[in-house]
C-alpha cells in the first residue's frame, strides 16, 4: 500500500512539474513575440514619423505666435537673462567680449548669479586689457559665487591673452576658432563628455548670434529641449539638446533660429515651468499635446 501511496505521489509531482513548466514556457515565449526591446520601439517611431517628407508639427505656428504673445503679457515676470548682456556698451568689440564672458560663466550657474558677476565686471569697465592686468585671484573673486569660479577666472584671462595675442581684442567670428578657446571648448573639463559637448556647442551657437548677430544654428538648452517636447516639435524621439537642435533646424525656417531660444528659455522660466505648468493661463493650453488644461467645452460655445 506504501509503494502505491509513493508511486501516486512521484506521478502528481511530475504532472505538476510538466504544467508548470508548459505555463511558464508559454509565458516566456509570449512575452519574447509581443514585447519588443525598448530599442525597438525607438527605431520604429522615428522611422514611422521621420520619413514623412516635408514634415512639420500640428498648430506650431499657432503656438509661436502664443508664445510670442505671453512673453509680453508676462514680462514683468521675466529675470534679466545673459541675451541683456552689453545692451549699454557701446563698443562693439566690449559688448561682444562681455557676451562671450557671460557664456562661459554662465554653464553650471543660474541667469541671475551669471547677470549678477557680469555686472560686477561692468562696473569695473572689465576689458581685455582689464583681464590681463588684473590678479587671477582678484578676478576669482569678482566672479564669485559662480559654478567652478576659479577655474572660470583662470579661463577667463588665458583666453583674453588669445585675444589679444590672435584677434586685434576682439572675440572670432567662426565656430571652429571660438571652440579653440579655454571654457568654450573641449577644456570645459568640470562638465561630463556628454553633457561637455552640448553644452560647447551651445555657448558657441548663442555666440555667434548675440556678439556677432549671425545666424549659425537654434541654441538648445533644457528649456528649449522641454519645450519642444511637450510641443510635440520634434520629428523623431531625442535624448539630448544637440539632438533636439538637429531635429527642430530640420523644419523651423531659418529666420526663426536666432529667435527661438531667447523666447523659449522666457516662456520656459515664466509660464511653462519643468514642474507644475501654468497650463490654466497658457494661451495653447487647447492646442499643446502636453496641456492639463484643455477646455472641454470650447466646441460646445463655439457651435
Amino acid at each position: 500500500m506504501s509503494k502505491d501511496n509513493s508511486r501516486n505521489k512521484r506521478k502528481n509531482e511530475s504532472d505538476k512539474g510538466q504544467v508548470v513548466q508548459t505555463v511558464m514556457s508559454k509565458y516566456f515565449e509570449k512575452k519574447e513575440t509581443s514585447n519588443p526591446t525598448e530599442n525597438d520601439r525607438t527605431v520604429k517611431k522615428r522611422q514611422k514619423i521621420s520619413n514623412e517628407p516635408n514634415w512639420e508639427p500640428p498648430h506650431w505656428k499657432e503656438h509661436w505666435e502664443n508664445i510670442l504673445a505671453m512673453r509680453i503679457t508676462n514680462k514683468h515676470l521675466e529675470p534679466r537673462g545673459c541675451d541683456t548682456i552689453g545692451e549699454s556698451i557701446t563698443d562693439d568689440k566690449v559688448r561682444r567680449l562681455h557676451v562671450l564672458v557671460s557664456l562661459m560663466l554662465s554653464s553650471q550657474t543660474k541667469d541671475t548669479m551669471t547677470v549678477a558677476a557680469m555686472d560686477r565686471l561692468l562696473d569695473c569697465d572689465f576689458t581685455v586689457q582689464y583681464a590681463l592686468d588684473i590678479d587671477v585671484d582678484d578676478l576669482a573673486k569678482i566672479i564669485y559665487p559662480v559654478g567652478f569660479w576659479r577655474r572660470k577666472a583662470q579661463y577667463i584671462k588665458q583666453t583674453c591673452q588669445i585675444l589679444r595675442d590672435k584677434y586685434n581684442d576682439d572675440i572670432p567670428d567662426t565656430i571652429t576658432d571660438l571652440c579653440a578657446l579655454p571654457g568654450v571648448g573641449p577644456k570645459m573639463a568640470y562638465l561630463s563628455k556628454k553633457n561637455c559637448r552640448n553644452r560647447i556647442l551651445f555657448i558657441q551657437t548663442l555666440a555667434m548670434d548675440f556678439a556677432w548677430k549671425s545666424n549659425q544654428g537654434i541654441g538648445v538648452d533644457v528649456h528649449v529641449h522641454r519645450i519642444s517636447h511637450r510641443l510635440a516639435w520634434l520629428p523623431y524621439d531625442t535624448k539630448t539638446p544637440e539632438q533636439t537642435r538637429l531635429a527642430l533646424e530640420s523644419w523651423i525656417p531659418r529666420e526663426l533660429w536666432n529667435q527661438i531660444n531667447h523666447n523659449m528659455v522666457r516662456f520656459g522660466q515664466t509660464q511653462c515651468f519643468p514642474v507644475r505648468p501654468r497650463c490654466s493661463t497658457c494661451l495653447n493650453r487647447n492646442i499643446c499635446p502636453a496641456s492639463t488644461s484643455k477646455d472641454t467645452t470650447k466646441n460646445v460655445k463655439q457651435k
